[in-house]
């Protein structure tokens, strides 16, 4: 099944694609892709496709240095002295502090009053913990793969869903957890699954459609 697929630029910069139901209407949801991936990744088209077909718009922005904006960003090569997870975290959080108004930006021009979900792994939750804690529009997120910014978690309070990796190699198991523990929402659930990083479970991809189904409801 295809669906409408819009693609527009934020401030002729910022390359987007918005992918709608029929009729054009539903609840938002941002995408944010995980790094070195971009919009039109098949982990973020195919979550789009999933969401649409239950009614949901969705939009995903290409992130800093990826994708179709070969802009200079950090590399993973830079800073050789630090070990691999600490230049993951570093990157992502480069990458996160200017991404966060692309995304407001993004939620001004599609769901200007809100509220909007936002789904998010690795250096796309590292975007989402930002975003969160800076717009209220945001009233559900789906984050995971991290366990950066606890002091961000700890200012949102909306509910959260939260996966990481029981053996992942770049995200240390103890901040992970406390990064869960960190989050003020009242409703927030974690789900930890063996294997690596890259090894997320196809099925976090339903538990996801469920949970945007409990917070974001279709008008009626």
């Amino acid at each position: 099944m295809t669906f409408p697929e819009e693609h527009f630029l934020l401030d002729d910069t910022v390359p987007g694609t918005l992918w709608e139901p029929p009729g054009g209407d539903g609840p938002l949801i941002l995408i944010a892709h995980g790094g070195g991936q971009h919009r039109g990744a098949p982990s973020v088209t195919g979550r789009a496709r999933m969401l649409v077909a239950s009614g949901f718009r969705v939009a995903a922005l290409d992130a800093p240095g990826h994708g179709d904006r070969p802009d200079p960003v950090a590399s993973p090569m830079r800073g050789t002295a630090e070990g691999l997870a600490e230049r993951v975290a570093r990157i992502n959080a480069e990458v996160a502090t200017r991404a966060v108004p692309e995304w407001r930006a993004a939620l001004d021009r599609l769901a200007p009053s809100g509220p909007a979900g936002f789904w998010g792994v690795s250096m796309g939750a590292v975007v989402g913990l930002e975003l969160m804690a800076a717009d209220n529009r945001i009233a559900a997120g789906v984050l995971g793969l991290t366990g950066a910014r606890h002091d961000l978690a700890a200012t949102i309070t909306v509910p959260v869903e939260f996966a990481l990796q029981w053996n992942d190699e770049f995200v240390p198991r103890a901040s992970a957890l406390a990064l869960f523990e960190a989050f003020a929402s009242t409703e927030k659930t974690l789900h930890a699954n063996p294997g690596r990083h890259a090894e997320l479970p196809r099925f976090e991809a339903d538990s996801a459609l469920r949970f945007f189904q409990r917070h974001l409801p279709q008008r009626k």
